[in-house]
């Protein structure tokens, strides 16, 4: 009978294992919580004062949709909406791709969710060649 015993402990232990093991794998490939309002600076032209950038996302599965809001023109706040949004664990990607009378403009944002900050790369094209500079947003604990 103990030999038993010992053998059916053993299947619970392998199966408990097997549980737990699922649970935090789970829980590691859960998309991360993005959704709210994110802000982040950018250096104003030509030597000026910053600049606040602020980002609204939400998520629907794997799609990230949103809007950036940031000074335009004449000083005005301009929202442009966000296309091509993906999530996929903690990594984010999408772009915004701004239009004025002469061209238009796209930003490819990718970043990473740890917490309350996403860190990461803007690319974009200038003259002709590929660029990229970092960013890092933090999440906005501003209820107005």
């Amino acid at each position: 009978m103990k030999i038993k015993n010992i053998s059916l402990l053993k299947h619970v232990a392998r199966h408990l294992t097997y549980a737990v093991l699922f649970v935090a794998t789970a829980a590691a490939v859960q998309a991360a919580d993005v959704s709210g309002t994110w802000t982040w600076t950018t250096p104003g032209r030509n030597g000026g004062p910053d600049h606040t950038n602020t980002l609204t996302l939400a998520v629907d599965g794997a799609t990230l949709t949103g809007k950036v809001s940031a000074l335009g023109h004449g000083g005005k706040i301009v929202d442009t909406p966000i296309a091509d949004g993906k999530v996929d664990g903690n990594n984010i990607s999408f772009s915004v791709i701004r239009v004025n009378k002469e061209n238009s403009v796209t930003n490819s944002f990718s970043g990473t969710v740890a917490a309350d900050q996403i860190t990461g790369k803007i690319g974009f094209v200038r003259d002709g060649e590929a660029k990229s500079r970092d960013w890092q947003a933090t999440r906005s604990t501003d209820t107005k």
